[in-house]
């Protein structure tokens, strides 16, 4: 009896919660009404099952308790039952798929007016791709994977030339536009999941994933990685901004083309505006090869030391060395990072490939964060 009493406290204290509970899914900026219509009928059909099971379930202990005198009897087959179970399990679970078939059907099949953004996933970091004037992305293969060219690209194909690039892991989108997201990896699973849009695909190395949706409210919204791809996952962040169509059109117009960043850049003038420009050179560079995934300017630790106050640094090794964080530290380390480890720090850093101009504007990027306290105050009185 106690049992049984539990058993149906627990089914109205679950009602109880689902009712009064404000559980239900943000409306924000979704317009997926067919996807929240699904996940009610899964909890409708569900909680349905839930509730009977454990009705049934308290009922059989109260109707069938031991009493004395009384022995119960032992029927092997059903099979009245088993129709009954085997008809009900049934109709649930087509209830369950069906919905959901039609829905995926629709979240993959993108109407003809709508705006083609391409999203390629690398650790720890998204990358972002538009159609230049021609409405065509142009074509791409592994064999053409850069540094200076990460989404593959053919150079040769005319259609690539005007594909609008983004700087860095935001992405601007007009409101009330459909988007068709194609999505790419050019290492691990990865997974592009805004969750304020209820829209997630995984990214599969080797394939073209695809899903589309229309923003509804503006704002700045985080996007993430769904899938456990390395160290740095939990740093592998970007933002989407829903915006008027005017200001998106203002930010779109102001994408490079792939044609200009293949372009040589042009050797920094002497002085201290070349000094200048070799930084914002360097601090461009960061940004594109992903470097800001794993190393902060703020001071904060992630999964590679930060770069404020770094230069003129000593570091400890994990063999107990040590060593002094100057200009020829951090060409070599760039150069080659796992012929050395700093300590508390795991060896992940893989090799990017660097022209000597490029390492040349990186290390000055870094320079130009400062150096610990005690580097500077031994710099300042040294120049009294």
């Amino acid at each position: 009896m106690t049992m049984a009493v539990a058993l149906l406290l627990i089914v109205l204290g679950s009602v109880l919660f689902h009712v009064f509970n404000p559980w239900w899914t943000t409306p924000l900026a979704s317009n997926w009404q067919p996807m929240d219509d699904t996940l009610a009928i899964t909890l409708v059909i569900t909680g349905i099952f839930f509730i009977a099971i454990n009705v049934f379930v308290a009922y059989m202990l109260v109707r069938f308790r031991h009493r004395e005198g009384r022995r119960a009897a032992h029927e092997p087959e059903n099979r009245k039952l088993e129709r009954w179970l085997i008809g009900g399990t049934t109709a649930g679970i087509m209830a369950l798929l069906a919905p959901g078939l039609v829905v995926y059907a629709n979240y993959v099949r993108e109407p003809r007016d709508a705006l083609v953004l391409e999203v390629l996933g690398q650790q720890w970091q998204w990358r972002f791709r538009f159609p230049g004037e021609d409405g065509k992305l142009g074509a791409t293969d592994a064999r053409f994977v850069s540094a200076t060219n990460p989404f593959g690209i053919d150079p040769a194909d005319r259609a690539g030339q005007d594909d609008l690039l983004t700087a860095g892991n935001e992405v601007h989108l007009p409101l009330g536009k459909p988007v068709l997201v194609l999505m790419r990896s050019n290492d691990v699973l990865h997974d592009f999941f805004v969750p304020n849009f209820r829209a997630r695909m995984n990214m599969v190395p080797g394939q073209v994933s695809r899903f589309w949706f229309t923003p509804a409210v503006a704002g700045r919204y985080e996007a993430l990685c769904a899938q456990l791809c390395g160290v740095g996952h939990p740093n592998m962040r970007g933002y989407v901004v829903v915006e008027d169509p005017a200001a998106y059109q203002a930010w779109h117009a102001a994408l490079p083309t792939f044609a200009r960043s293949q372009a040589k850049a042009p050797e920094p003038p002497a002085g201290a505006a070349g000094g200048d420009a070799r930084v914002q050179q360097g601090r461009a560079l960061a940004d594109s090869k992903g470097c800001v995934a794993c190393h902060t300017v703020d001071g904060s630790a992630r999964v590679g030391p930060t770069w404020k106050g770094l230069h003129g640094k000593t570091e400890t090794m994990a063999d107990g060395s040590t060593a002094l964080v100057d200009e020829a530290y951090l060409r070599s380390f760039i150069r080659d990072p796992q012929a050395r480890q700093v300590k508390g720090f795991p060896p992940v850093m893989p090799k990017i490939e660097l022209s000597d101009e490029e390492l040349a504007a990186l290390v000055a990027y870094i320079q130009s964060l400062g150096s610990p306290p005690a580097q500077a105050a031994a710099e300042q009185k040294a120049a009294r």
